[in-house]
This record gives C-alpha cells, structure tokens and sequence, in this order.
C-alpha cells in the first residue's frame, strides 16, 4: 500500500489551531462503537454524497479530452481545447471503492470519513458507518456482500472484496456504467502475464479464495476473467483518502483515469475532492497535448524512478526527465562554499554514511524512540551538512523526518528550522505547482506558527495556499481551512509589526488558555500526498 498522508483528526476550521491539528493527535486509537443499527432489506434510495461545486469549480466534461494512441505508451487522454493551471479537466466516481482491512472499523465504508464513533452493520457485522444515512447510502454496494460475508465466515481482503464490488457492479449495470466511461474494464490493461513468480503466487492465492468467497447465487465469471479484474486493480487501483485528503483510506477503481499515462514531470495531477477524483492542470495544457499524471514521486533519482516503474506498473519511462537524468545532479550534489565544491570522495562518503543513518532512524522509529531518532539525525547532520548540498535527497530526508519528530516532541523551533531548510531545498527539485512541495510548505507554516516565529509562517502559509489552489482547488478541505489560516496570521503579522511585545504576551495568554496537545505521532517517512495510485506490494 502506499499511503497518501498522515493521519488527521476532526479539528476546528478557521484557525491557525485547526489547521495544525492535521500533524496532532494523541495515541490512542478510534473507539469502535457497538450500535448495530438493523440493516434494510430492500434498496434504500441513492444519496449523493458529493456536495454542489460553484460553477467556476464545476466538473469539466469527458468532452475536454480524447482518447488516442500515444507513441510508445499505447492508449491516452489529450486535450481537445486549452487549459491553465488549476483547471479542472475532468472529474469521476469510482465504480467502486473499499476500505482499506487496516481502517475497516475507524472508517465510514460508505463516505470514507474518519469517525471517532462509528455503527457497525447488524448483518455482517463487519461494514461500519457513520450514522444511518451513511448506511442507507451504502447499502447498495454493501447488500451483496452483506450476505457472502455471512455466508463465507469470515472477511476477505481489500482486493477481494474490491473485485467483488466491481463484478457485481458489471453484472448489474454493463461494461459501460456511465455515459461518461472512456473504455470498458476489458479493453484495460491487467498485466498478470508481466508479474513476477513471487507477486504471481500470492495473485493465484487471491484468486483461489475469491472463488470460495464468491457467492454461489451470484452470477459465476470464468477464472480469466477473474484475473483480468485483479490485474487491472493491481495496476490501475486509486488510493481513496479521507475527508481532509491527507491519509489513503481505501483503494477505487477510476476507469477514465487508468487512460492517463505517466511522465515524470506531468502537466497534471489528481486529487480526490468531495468523492470524486478530480484530473487538475498543473499549467498551461495547448489543445492537442497529452495528459501526464506522475505514477511515482520525482524525488528518486531517474535510475530509482525507472526501476520502481518497470517493478510496479510494467514499462520503461523514456520521459525527458529520465532520459536526460535531469536534476539528478542536484539529488547527489555537494555543498559549495565560497566557491569550493567538496571532491566527489567526499560526498560519496557522506552519501553512504547518510544512507547507513537512515536505516538506523528507521529502526528508532518503527519502535517509537524518537529522541533516539533526533540523536542520529543530529549526528547525521553534524557530519554531512558541512558536505552535502540542500538539495541532497538523503539529507532532505533526514531533515524532514528530524522536522517531524521535533515537532511531535514539542521542539518547535528546531522542528521550524528543519521544515524550512526541508521547503527550500524541495522548491529546487519539485515542479512549482507539486502537491508535495505545497503540503510540506503547509507543514512548515504551521510549525514556524507554533515556534512563534509569524512572520516566516505566514509566508510559508501563503506559499502552501497559492500551490494547493491549483493542485486541490478552492472547494477542497485544506484548501478552506489554509485560506481560514492565511487570512488570521495576516492579522498576526500586522499586530506583530505594530507591537512584538503586545503579540507575544497575547499569542502567550492564548496558548495557555488552550495547551497545545502532542502532534501527530510520526509514521513511516514515505508519508505525504504523493503516490496517489494504489499498488499493493
């Protein structure tokens, strides 16, 4: 699985303390609530559960785009008129989407909502939702497997039960189940002749307890078929977020989307905003030119980017960026002072050193030491700073999880250096509009913010709010919420600049009115919105 992003709580909107509440949290975890509430038995009505967008936000139709055949990558999307940055092209439900087996009890299996209390499913006792709207809105998709639930015993895994809801779906509306779909499931790629014999035993393994799971009552599908659909989930699955768009909480199927190819520096990008993924320019698009989403995250080095490529999705990058290797000197690079590089031994010795760190500051983290893991980032930076360049993708690493960790420890100005040093050196490798670059300059705004230190939050803040209202749009969740957060620390600055001591005796006062609760507990370092497409591993 590969995650977008960590791990919100439901926090106020419109304050500087609602926006930061993204990275608190405390350790406990959601409770489950034991309601069972009765489940219908016939077909409740449908319920949207995608609110209305303004008319400048609104869903651009599939007529923006044709399918064509692009040199060397088989089918994509162009298109048909021009775009600038922050457009819409298109937008699109999935024709169905699960819960991830990890979340199934803290998230809504019907809006996908995190819920500190949720009601679980009298019948399966598995499906948990939000209330009986949720639930009445769900049910149907949840009927069917409402009752091979029952009947198999137990509860298959996400992919099972993603392929289960899809054929199902299929059987009831036809290959083509909107007006809008580009192409049928059969004509999309499934790669199981290209997987590996380790990745193809546990696929068989899937297939054969589909099979059992699989409802005799239900209409039956050759095994060719079968592997078909878990072939195309397995390449062409879409990590479905939650409400606030920052941590993957399910996986979807996006049939039009599986029709946009990859580039390593495209000229769009896709968020899931109100239910819905939404296909988003990234800058000017001309009439006629192919839309490219990035399939993994430009970060890696060309060789690294190429390799996770042919291993996950099955062809060979040939994109300008990996064919040029651009800015791959700049990942590798060394610090120059005054003029005077580091010799290539040098920073080979400080790369491996880096490299050999961070495996142990993975190992601190995974058992939860993290002045353990500040001590090795220290001693990490002591020696390689002097070496390395602020471009250097292992020392921007180790500043940001050293960011993260001092953050979640309480340490905000040193977590504030880190976030910023993290921001600068990000701002010369990402596109300027990356939805990556946009969250860590969020990231980075909060905790300046929370070190006291207003005048550069607001203007990292203001960095994160004119990013994000491409790559997410005005509509979306953080979007709100940092312009709620950009306009208040506006406000701060003016009295900051009027009066230091007047700010700080209040910003004091209001900090202890309100004690600032521990930040969320650090996870794995590949967290972060980037990585949108779902690939089990």
């Amino acid at each position: 699985m590969r995650p977008i992003g960590t791990d919100p709580r439901s926090v106020p909107v419109g304050t500087v303390q609602g926006v930061a509440g993204y990275f608190r949290t405390s350790r406990e975890e959601c409770a489950v609530a034991t309601e069972e509430p009765e489940t219908s038995q016939r077909d409740p009505p449908p319920v949207s559960l995608c609110i209305q967008l303004s008319s400048a936000e609104a869903p651009a139709s599939m007529e923006n785009v044709a399918v064509f055949d692009s040199p060397g990558k088989g089918r994509g999307l162009r298109a048909t008129k021009e775009f600038w940055a922050g457009d819409v092209i298109f937008s699109e439900a999935s024709i169905s989407a699960v819960v991830f087996d990890s979340l199934a009890d803290r998230i809504c299996h019907s809006c996908f909502r995190r819920q500190d209390k949720l009601q679980r499913c009298g019948q399966c006792k598995f499906a948990h939702y939000c209330d009986r709207t949720c639930q009445r809105a769900g049910w149907a998709e949840h009927k069917q497997e409402c009752g091979a639930i029952k009947a198999y015993g137990k509860v298959p895994n996400e992919n099972i039960r993603l392929a289960s809801r899809i054929l199902w779906r299929l059987d009831k509306d036809g290959g083509v189940v909107s007006d809008a779909q580009l192409a049928t499931l059969e004509e999309l790629e499934d790669h199981v002749a290209d997987m590996q014999e380790d990745e193809l035993k546990e696929f068989k393994v899937d297939i054969h307890n589909f099979l059992d799971y699989w409802p005799r009552g239900s209409k039956q599908h050759t095994v060719d078929h079968i592997s078909h659909i878990f072939g195309v989930i397995n390449c062409n699955g879409f990590s479905v977020s939650d409400q606030r768009g920052l941590q993957a909480v399910g996986v979807g199927l996006f049939p039009n989307l599986c029709l946009v190819n990859h580039d390593c520096w495209p000229n769009c990008t896709v968020i899931l905003n109100h239910g819905k993924i939404e296909l988003r320019s990234l800058g000017k698009i001309s009439e006629g030119e192919e839309l490219t989403v990035a399939y993994v995250d430009y970060i890696n080095l060309s060789e690294e980017r190429q390799r996770l490529l042919k291993t996950q999705y099955f062809f060979d990058c040939t994109c300008e960026h990996c064919t040029k290797r651009i800015k791959d000197d700049l990942k590798m690079a060394g610090c120059e002072v005054d003029g005077v590089k580091p010799s290539d031994e040098q920073v080979k010795e400080a790369t491996d050193y880096c490299f050999e760190m961070m495996d142990k500051l993975d190992k601190a983290r995974l058992k939860g030491d993290y002045h353990e893991v500040v001590k090795i980032c220290k001693e990490c930076l002591e020696k390689t700073e002097p070496v390395l360049a602020d471009t250097h993708i292992y020392l921007l690493r180790i500043w940001s999880s050293l960011s993260e960790v001092q953050a979640y420890l309480q340490y905000f100005d040193d977590a504030a250096e880190y976030a910023r040093k993290m921001v600068e050196g990000y701002m010369k490798l990402y596109h300027p509009n990356n939805a990556t670059l946009g969250m860590a300059a969020m990231r980075a705004g909060v905790t300046h913010w929370q070190a006291g230190q207003i005048e550069v939050g607001h203007g990292m803040i203001c960095k994160a709010y004119a990013i994000l209202m491409v790559t997410h749009g005005p509509t979306h969740p953080i979007t709100k919420d940092l312009e709620a957060m950009r306009v208040q620390t506006e406000m701060e600055l003016r009295m900051f600049k009027q009066n230091e001591y007047v700010y700080h005796s209040m910003r004091e006062a209001a900090l202890k009115n309100k004690p600032m609760t521990m930040m969320h507990e650090p996870k794995s370092v590949e967290e972060g919105i980037k990585n949108l497409f779902h690939r089990r591993k």
